[in-house]
């Protein structure tokens, strides 16, 4: 092609600015296209004539002019072009998709100019010549050469992604601003100075109460003080019920809610020994200041154990940044339950850690039945032996029928779990989730609960034959990368030093002895430990004796031994020897790393065998699989990595459910048997053993079950 030529295309395609404010907005000349007028069909066949006759060689040359004119753009564009004839034709610039449906219509022709992303990938227009063709035809010389020499395509806009973790800590931090954190202010500013200093007055005041309660069992206190004394212990008891006045208020708007609970036979209690001390005045007789003054004592320790409880959970929620719970699935391995970990809801938590639980439910009808109890041995003193008798009675039976640690033998254990809890990041979601986390059951472990990441270090290699050492670390390396164990990353970071070689693995199988063998380079690999190797038939040299060693052999001869380490698995000691703990739950191993066998196990961390379960290889992958179900609702919730935060969870509300259970039981046996005490001395007339001295050394001597069976949770 000449230089005329090239000029008198270049020519054909310059228009004026007139033209261009005309094609997009100017008012219709004579020279717009046929679609602005009222017959466009009748005008065809004189727009298509031209394009018909026109030569190959001119279009050729009005492509490579546009090339040559888009090269020059410094704009990271990249345009695809179409020339057409000029007579009797207007050249626009619209988008692709108008532009195909416009020349259609029109039979004429349109430069169409696809603006294309210059830091993505470039891509093919429609129906336009591939750059490389181009280029092959007329290379550029002195002009710019796109960073991308590849075939362009339509341009599809990339997909946003999206940040799952972002998002997902996004939202749990809002949910627990919103809930554990405001809950946490809350209860801040009401605060614990409060109640700590109410216990100690109490306290001071039982042990004022119960001197002189002493002094005068034993003739101490003369006569002439004796009105003294029983004013002083009046006294005492109003200052103690001050003190425990929240405690009394509780109680009462329970009873209208409701609910009769042990704060609300408190309330009771107090009257009727408020109406015997004003009879005390009058008969000169010691009221039962001692024994009210422990129950309100240890009323007040209540509050505070489920005060400072519920501030510890929510200074562990509102600390977190994620959040994984426990699930229920049933039916999981060989009929059992299982305690499956997914993602957590804050909701799983707020919605139930306040919610009554059973212990609390049957503690307020006993407290009911009591009162009730009190009353009618009180009817039937007043019938035996008077009004004035009736009431001490009364009062006397109510003060029996609560042992003091009655109080605290459901906040107390929570409190002491709490605390646990709190160190590993831990919290139950209500009396709902200890109750689901009971009874028999799995509890699924894998390589990573055992040896987090990092833990695994390698301690030594040492080869055996001929065979060259790197092939050996090569060998072993993939299949132990082919079977994704944990081992994987130290295997690849020794290959790696050695600058050795990568290789597949082929025929790859998972043995139930607790090892791996593949085909790699036509050769036959099995990596296991000693005793693997000893029943796969591989010689092993006589007195070579390493504890949790990785053997490679190659061909049936032993090539190598690899001498890992383990570092900082304390946790997930902690969590296996927990889970082991429990009477009914059996940890089971779900993973088909070669390396967790039970004899590793039992030598790493010292767990009895026969607690940890190992099952076949098929069923481990089976096991993978099964989830829990979606209405399943969350039994604990973890803010921490590690086994030890889920271990702690179940193995914890197994032992509160333990000691609720037995610290209930404990002072029910303890009420009952003082009402029916009670009732013998009232029917037999043996009133004059109903003293003070008496009633206070009985609540001592139930305080001391009672606290023992609140430090269950302890040792949990």
């Amino acid at each position: 092609m000449d230089e005329k030529e090239l000029q008198q295309n270049e020519d054909t395609q310059e228009f004026s600015l007139e033209d261009i404010m005309k094609e997009f907005g100017g008012e219709p000349e004579e020279a717009l296209m046929p679609e602005t007028t009222e017959e466009p069909a009748e005008e065809e066949p004189a727009v298509e004539e031209p394009a018909e006759e026109e030569p190959a060689e001119e279009e050729a040359a009005e492509e490579e002019a546009a090339e040559e004119e888009a090269a020059e753009d410094d704009v990271a564009q990249e345009t695809a072009t179409e020339e057409t004839p000029v007579g009797g034709d207007t050249i626009r610039m619209e988008p692709l998709e108008k532009a195909e449906t416009d020349a259609a219509a029109m039979g004429g022709a349109t430069i169409r100019m696809d603006v294309i992303d210059v830091g993505s990938e470039p891509q093919q227009v429609k129906g336009a010549a591939p750059i490389a063709e181009e280029a092959d035809k007329e290379p550029f010389s002195d002009q710019w050469e796109p960073e991308y020499e590849q075939p362009m395509g339509e341009y599809i806009p990339p997909r946003p992604i999206l940040i799952h973790p972002r998002s997902r800590l996004k939202e749990l931090k809002a949910k627990l601003v919103a809930g554990p954190e405001k809950r946490y202010y809350i209860l801040s500013e009401l605060g614990l100075g409060k109640l700590q200093a109410a216990i100690f007055l109490s306290l001071l005041v039982v042990l004022l109460s119960a001197g002189s309660t002493v002094m005068y069992a034993m003739g101490m206190v003369s006569p002439e003080r004796l009105r003294l004394m029983i004013f002083g212990q009046f006294l005492a008891m109003m200052v103690s019920a001050l003190l425990g006045s929240g405690q009394l208020v509780e109680g009462v708007a329970e009873l209208f809610k409701g609910r009769f609970t042990l704060n609300t036979l408190l309330v009771v209690t107090f009257i009727a020994c408020v109406a015997d001390g004003v009879l005390c005045l009058r008969q000169l007789r010691i009221p039962c200041c001692a024994a009210f003054s422990v129950e309100m004592t240890m009323a007040l320790w209540a509050a505070y154990e489920r005060r400072n409880t519920e501030m510890g959970q929510m200074d562990t929620l509102r600390k977190a940044t994620h959040l994984d719970s426990i699930r229920l699935c049933k039916d999981y391995y060989g009929g059992k339950k299982s305690f499956l970990r997914g993602e957590g809801e804050v909701e799983d938590f707020m919605d139930h850690y306040n919610a009554v639980s059973k212990p609390e439910k049957v503690l307020s009808w006993y407290a009911l039945a009591a009162m009730v109890a009190s009353v009618a041995i009180g009817v039937v003193a007043v019938l035996f032996h008077g009004v004035g008798t009736g009431v001490q009675v009364a009062a006397v039976c109510l003060l029996a029928a609560v042992p003091g640690t009655m109080f605290v033998t459901l906040t107390r254990p929570m409190a002491v779990l709490e605390k646990k809890l709190h160190d590993v990041g831990a919290v139950i979601c209500g009396w709902q989730g200890v109750e689901g986390l009971c009874g028999k059951g799995v509890f699924p472990i894998g390589y990573e609960d055992l040896f987090p990441v990092g833990c695994a270090k390698m301690n030594g290699v040492k080869f055996f034959g001929s065979r060259p050492t790197d092939e050996v670390v090569a060998y072993a390396t993939a299949l132990v990368a082919a079977n994704g164990s944990g081992l994987a990353p130290i295997f690849t970071q020794v290959l790696d030093s050695r600058h050795g070689r990568h290789y597949d693995v082929e025929e790859f199988r998972v043995y139930d002895n607790g090892g791996i063998g593949g085909v790699v380079c036509d050769e036959s690999v099995l990596v296991g430990p000693m005793s693997f190797m000893k029943e796969m038939g591989v010689d092993v040299p006589e007195g070579l004796k390493v504890n949790q060693a990785i053997c490679v052999a190659v061909d049936g001869e032993l090539c190598g031994l690899f001498a890992p380490s383990y570092e900082n698995a304390r946790t997930s000691a902690v969590g296996l020897t927990a889970l082991c703990s429990n009477r009914g739950l059996n940890p089971i191993v779900i993973s088909d790393d070669f390396l967790l066998t039970e004899s590793f196990v039992r030598s790493r961390f010292g767990v009895k065998p026969r607690k940890v379960l190992f099952p076949q290889m098929q069923e481990r992958e089976a096991l993978r699989k099964k989830t829990a179900e979606d209405n399943m609702p969350g039994l604990a919730l973890s803010t921490r990595e590690g086994l030890a935060s889920y271990a702690c969870s179940v193995s914890g509300a197994r032992a509160l459910r333990t000691a609720s259970r037995m610290g209930v039981a404990v002072h029910m046996i303890g009420g009952i048997l003082g009402l029916a005490i009670m009732a013998t001395l009232t029917v037999l007339g043996a009133l004059e053993l109903l003293t003070p001295a008496n009633v206070f050394a009985y609540q001592l001597v139930w305080m001391f079950p009672g606290l023992l069976i609140t430090e269950w949770t302890r040792t949990a």
